[in-house]
């Protein structure tokens, strides 16, 4: 199943030498590895299957797919290796400039079967952008731009807020390793990128840390910017595992689940809709199935449907419209060990 894709298995003579991106190549495809390992280890039944793919352009990737465990229903962990000529619509579309580019990405999706259990997606990439030369001739051109991107958001469906803290103070951790001013402004940009503005800035989720187009500077270089990546990319089996763990034995209801399947709408509009990864892939020509992985197994669309005021289901779709602080230790958890009981009892 795993197949050797490593640093120099793909042909870059088209491309400018770069140590970066075979450094950055290793990592991606490690992390792939453990996380799969973590996953497989928690759900106990179900194992990954590995689709090695190419891109003609250039290229390719490994999509990893789980389903049908014990734990999860559907999930995948994809790695992609892409290059090629930036076309005249990558310019228009995704306003960039230069005469080729590279892209090596982590992204993954989790979709729990129990509602209790959230949903998770990550995602850890670098982008390079070149020149040719005036002679014409990859190998020959220059690093135009470079930028690193990447985070990590949780999708619950019923809000334990210790879980929500746990998750959100594991980011905080490793952010502040880097810069203590870091979790607060990714923490921001996550709760304002995925959100779906058509339905009144209504949240995806609970979030957690986003952060893109980050350039390396003088104080902050490129081995900053892969360790803060590596950092945070393992902190996703610290700050997730331990909830799957809690909650995947909890009973459940077909009105738990048909709510969950409300929130996979949401899930399903901001990815077709709104998710920047989504409309990179289809300009770029990426392979559809891997791109539209993130999809859950089962959604529903039922028209204005609201959720009974002062429910368990309205105490997650208020969070969602209003994010919270959820490292400030003054915030009263409304989830406490009698409602873990009485969701049990349902």
């Amino acid at each position: 199943m795993d197949i050797n894709i490593s640093a120099n298995y793909y042909d870059f003579s088209s491309l400018p030498p770069s140590e970066v991106r075979g450094l950055w190549i290793e990592f991606i495809h490690q992390l792939q590895n453990d996380i799969c390992a973590a996953l497989e280890a928690s759900d106990g039944k179900a194992k990954f299957i590995e689709d090695a793919w190419e891109r003609a352009e250039g290229g390719g990737g490994k999509t990893r797919v789980i389903a049908d465990g014990n734990v999860f229903e559907k999930g995948g962990v994809n790695t992609s290796i892409v290059f090629g000529e930036v076309t005249d619509l990558m310019k228009s579309q995704l306003k960039i400039n230069g005469d080729k580019w590279f892209a090596c990405g982590l992204s993954l999706v989790v979709h729990p079967f129990n509602p209790f259990v959230p949903t998770v997606h990550a995602n850890y990439r670098m982008f390079e952008l070149y020149d040719s030369s005036p002679e014409g001739g990859g190998r020959e051109g220059i690093l135009n731009d470079r930028w690193f991107g990447g985070g990590t958001d949780l999708t619950p469906y019923y809000l334990f807020e210790e879980d929500a803290k746990h998750f959100h103070r594991t980011y905080k951790d490793a952010c502040d390793a880097f810069d203590p001013s870091y979790y607060a402004k990714f923490k921001k940009e996550c709760d304002n990128y995925f959100v779906n503005t058509h339905r009144n800035n209504e949240r995806r989720g609970i979030g957690g840390i986003f952060y893109d187009y980050q350039k390396p500077t003088e104080d902050k270089d490129v081995n900053f910017w892969m360790k803060l990546a590596r950092t945070c990319g393992y902190a996703f089996i610290d700050s997730y595992i331990p909830l799957v763990e809690k909650r995947k034995q909890t009973p459940f209801t077909p009105e738990h689940k048909h709510w969950q399947e409300i929130r996979r709408g949401r899930y399903t509009e901001f990815n077709l809709v709104h998710d920047r990864g989504t409309i990179f892939g289809l300009k770029t020509n990426g392979r559809i199935e891997s791109i539209l992985m993130s999809l859950p197994p089962t959604v529903r669309f039922e028209y204005n449907y609201k959720p009974e005021p002062g429910s368990e289901e309205d105490k997650l779709l208020q969070a969602c419209l209003e994010p919270v602080d959820w490292t400030n230790n003054s915030h009263k958890a409304a989830n406490t060990k009698s409602d873990a009981k009485k969701f049990s009892n349902t």
